[in-house]
């Protein structure tokens, strides 16, 4: 996933990272913020740091010193809810004609951030365990430059807005910027007590204290237009605020654990990670793509997160095919990339967007956001059975099918290609974006328009879905007319896709149809859809597991010794979480569960090396070492939903798992278990208006199943 303002292979870049480049996230609704391990926000002109909102950066430097140093860092973390980010610091020997009057590590300092309603909230605890009276002088700097999100990313604009005069009083300051678009945004502080001194860029304490004595400073950034006031808000009834959602959250959500901590550390943080970048919209629940460079709604990201958590979280995908469905396009836009019936690629709401410096205030330059679309409606219904919902989606589903049909086939050869209508838009509009991702085999860039293998296995998918649901609706003819179609689509592929040489598929025909002869991820994705025949799909799943294509953390973008090979590279040979789960479906689905469990322990591994044990949204592509982690992307985002999302899906291939509205309504099919995995529960799976508690263990060549709990409407069988 990119956008016109790449970070990397040619395009615009981000400056080089700080030495320490180790951040903390916290997000809440359409504010977030990336903070340094302090607690404080630096380095603001080489990165992302800072405290965002509506694709806006409200706070932009933001810096605690005791007595004009640094304190010393103790430790750091998000705690388990992804809620609360604490902060221990402590104080250097503090010097005063050349005695000590502050001994080293005798001041704790506790910082206790979170993010509410477009506001910042913080408290900090200055407790002195010494033996003597201290006297510490406490300053936050502090600046706002109303910065884009794509100027934090590394683009060049050329003008500006107006930065208005800063009012300050005894408690709070307020920062404020006209922009292009006419629209005001400001940044205020509250502090409370009242500082020593206030100005537009500094809060100054005086901290007297006596042995075992300590104070409370809280304060308040808010981002506005967005939160309800400049006022003080009281840190404590903030936080019950917080733990009351987050509660909330988690009654009734699907839950699972295992005999490994390690595994449930990581798929806990993974749920509480979806959480946190999942906003509440009026179509209902939608998956912001990832922090810092994606918090917005992408359509791709957003469908394929809602298939990776379909099994578990039926109702995102209702929420998500909602919302894209009131913004399906309805005409001929050129520079959004938008044709009838095409569904959303991103929204944007920052100023650029705005003025249309950038396209992507609405833009559709996505050629795979609305087969997948249609895809997800007929997954959604054979899990649930809400043929009341899809129904009223029949339009928009009728719609998306002709987009394919008419504007997606470029030269009507039967193949989805696609061609940008804007140069602000993107150059490849497949999930591998980046302008140098579609090649030759000799490294020349390939012409469009583009037919990329992936995207017509998304075709296949949809049409077979589409097919599906017209039966529900009793509409036979149609849904003959959509198998006839896949069919044909499917004979069409084989004969112009494979490379024999290759044992696998083209990565893509160009506007010639040249093949594209690269071994590439993509190819996972054919094997997802269906659309292969048997015997392709197993040489192409034994070239996608190779060593040149699998690094031993999962497998790459594109395979070693290909021309454009670069394991740093953003597209060309990292290895991306939501990729590999759908290899892993994908091999799944052919009877290669090995391989999806190779994957599954290649992730799991790659978790533990992780900060928080979050997996990013890719990693380099560089072969495992022994007794080495992963080497980390440097721009990554992190968390990312579909990332997030990646080991429900890995877990739903290796178990063969399928949830169905008519009976059996829960199938597995050949499940297996990673060595280290003795017993997994699965708690709270609703199916058929029911739930149903379930306990697997690991065999030597098996797994055996036990129902804990279900309801008498649900049905369950076990193929081993």
């Amino acid at each position: 996933m990119t956008d016109a303002a790449r970070l990397d292979d040619g395009q615009n870049h981000v400056n080089a990272l700080p030495p320490d480049d180790r951040t903390r996230v916290l997000k809440h609704g359409e504010t977030f913020g990336v903070f340094d391990r302090y607690g404080d926000v630096r380095f603001a002109d080489t990165g992302e740091q800072g405290l965002y909102h509506q694709g806006s950066r409200f706070l932009s430097y933001f810096e605690l010193r005791l007595n004009g140093q640094r304190p010393l860092l103790l430790n750091s973390s998000v705690k388990l809810d992804n809620f609360v980010l604490s902060v221990d610091l402590t104080t250097h020997d503090y010097f005063d004609e050349g005695k000590v009057t502050v001994l080293k590590g005798t001041v704790h300092v506790s910082r206790e951030r979170l993010l509410w309603e477009a506001a910042c909230h913080e408290r900090m605890v200055v407790s002195n365990y010494g033996e003597q009276p201290v006297s510490l002088h406490l300053t936050l700097d502090f600046a706002a430059d109303f910065a884009d999100i794509f100027e934090a990313r590394g683009f060049s604009r050329t003008r500006r807005g107006e930065y208005l005069p800063p009012q300050v009083d005894a408690t709070k300051a307020v920062l404020a910027y006209r922009g292009l678009d006419q629209v005001e945004r400001r940044t205020g502080l509250s502090f409370k007590p009242a500082p020593k001194q206030l100005t537009s860029s500094q809060a100054e304490f005086l901290v007297e204290l006596g042995p075992l004595e300590l104070q409370v400073i809280d304060f308040t950034v808010t981002c506005e237009p967005g939160a309800p006031s400049h006022d003080q808000v009281a840190h404590t009834s903030v936080l019950a605020k917080a733990d009351c959602s987050l509660r909330q959250m988690v009654l009734g959500r699907c839950l699972v654990s295992t005999t490994n901590e390690s595994f449930n550390d990581w798929i806990t943080r993974s749920a509480l990670d979806l959480e946190m970048l999942t906003l509440d919209n009026p179509e209902g629940p939608y998956p912001y793509a990832g922090v810092p460079w994606y918090s917005t709604p992408f359509g791709r990201d957003g469908l394929i997160t809602a298939m990776h958590t379909l099994w578990v979280q039926p109702g995102m995908a209702r929420s998500v095919l909602t919302y894209l469905a009131a913004a399906q396009a309805t005409e001929v836009l050129p520079d959004q990339d938008a044709e009838p019936g095409k569904i959303l690629h991103e929204v944007r709401r920052g100023e650029l967007a705005a003025i249309g410096d950038i396209p992507f205030g609405r833009y559709y330059g996505s050629v795979d956001s609305t087969p997948l679309f249609v895809a997800l409606a007929g997954q959604y219904l054979r899990r649930t059975g809400d043929v009341q919902f899809i129904s009223t989606l029949w339009s928009n589903i009728r719609r998306a099918l002709e987009w394919i049909d008419c504007y997606g086939d470029v030269d009507q050869d039967g193949f989805i290609e696609y061609q940008r209508n804007t140069a602000k838009g993107l150059a490849n509009q497949g999930w591998k974006d980046s302008d140098n991702a579609v090649f030759h085999r000799d490294g020349q860039s390939a012409e469009g328009p583009i037919a990329l293998c992936e995207v017509q296995a998304y075709v296949y998918s949809a049409r077979l879905e589409a097919a599906a649901i017209a039966d529900a609706l009793g509409d036979k003819p149609h849904a003959q007319r959509l198998k006839q179609q896949a069919e044909e689509l499917r004979d069409n592929f084989e004969r112009y896709f494979w490379c024999e040489s290759l044992g696998t598929y083209a990565m893509a025909l160009d506007g010639n149809k040249r093949k594209c002869e690269i071994r590439a991820s993509n190819a996972g994705h054919v094997l997802w859809s269906g659309i292969a025949c048997d015997e392709r799909a197993q040489a192409t799943g034994r070239t996608l597991l190779a060593p040149e294509s699998f690094s031993g953390w999962g497998v790459r973008t594109l395979a070693e010794g290909e021309a454009r090979y670069n394991p740093m590279s953003y597209h060309n040979g990292s290895v991306w979480p939501h990729d590999n789960a759908m290899v892993a479906m994908g091999l799944a689905r052919y009877g290669m569960k090995w391989g999806a469990l190779d994957i599954l322990g290649a992730l799991f591994s790659a978790s533990r090396f992780m900060d928080l044990q979050r997996l990013p949204e890719l990693m380099c592509g560089f072969p495992k070492r022994r007794s080495e982690g992963p080497t980390l992307y440097p721009v990554a985002c992190s968390p990312q939903a579909w990332a997030s999302s990646s080991v429900f899906y890995l877990l739903q291939a290796c178990l063969g798992l399928s949830l169905h509205y008519d009976a059996p309504h829960v199938r597995m099919h050949h499940p297996i278990l990673p060595a280290s995995i003795e017993r997994m529960e699965i708690r709270n799976l609703q199916a058929n208006g029911g739930f149903i508690d379930l306990a697997l263990y690991r065999h030597e060549h098996d797994v055996g199943v036990n129902v804990l709990r279900k309801d008498n409407s649900v049905e369950i069988s076990v193929l081993v």
